[in-house]
């Protein structure tokens, strides 16, 4: 896979996703108003609540700033996803893959940061009765897999490194190669 090729794996995988993600949030706001109330279409094992999270994951809050220190964390963690893509070596479409996951649960989070007051709408909820995970989206599901499949993936680098088989893996962070500067946009 050449480097504009890493472009054609990554861009489709992060707009599907976060349309995906937009789209999914749209409807959950139109079919399960108001808040709090479970709808459970597949049983007690899978409803769908709709509730606003103006904090991050798990429901995480630091005050009546969080949605614009959260907005500012996602860019951040947006420019280093974009460097370790940079990074990739052409031909590591797992990892290509993982970030394009991370990137569009970011962007698909981000969007709703940005757009409303209230906060992220999240409206997936799985559990057992009132044992229950906490309530999320697809951007948390992209998240989530992206995030497992690129620490395996730095993992899976970081073993080939110590045993001395460099040539599988791509420039650290900081190692951007001048030939893949670009492929981003």
């Amino acid at each position: 896979m050449q480097s504009r090729s890493k472009a054609l794996l990554f861009w489709p995988v992060l707009v599907l996703v976060a349309l995906l993600d937009v789209a999914t949030k749209a409807i959950a706001v139109q079919a399960l108003s108001p808040q709090r109330v479970p709808h459970d279409p597949l049983g007690n094992l899978v409803r769908f609540t709709l509730v606003y999270n103006p904090g991050a994951a798990f429901g995480l809050h630091v005050g009546p700033q969080s949605r614009w220190i959260f907005t500012a964390l996602t860019i951040v963690a947006l420019v280093i996803l974009g460097r370790l893509y940079l990074a990739t070596r052409p031909g590591d479409r797992v990892r290509v893959l993982a970030l394009a996951l991370v990137c569009a649960g970011a962007v698909g989070n981000l969007f709703d940061r940005l757009r409303s007051t209230m906060g992220v709408v999240d409206f997936i909820d799985v559990g057992f009765g009132d044992a229950r995970w906490p309530t999320f989206n697809v951007a948390d599901m992209a998240v989530s897999v992206g995030a497992v499949l690129l620490a395996w993936v730095l993992w899976q680098e970081d073993r080939a490194i110590a045993n001395g088989a460099v040539g599988g893996t791509s420039a650290p962070l900081g190692g951007v190669r001048p030939a893949d500067q670009g492929d981003l946009v």
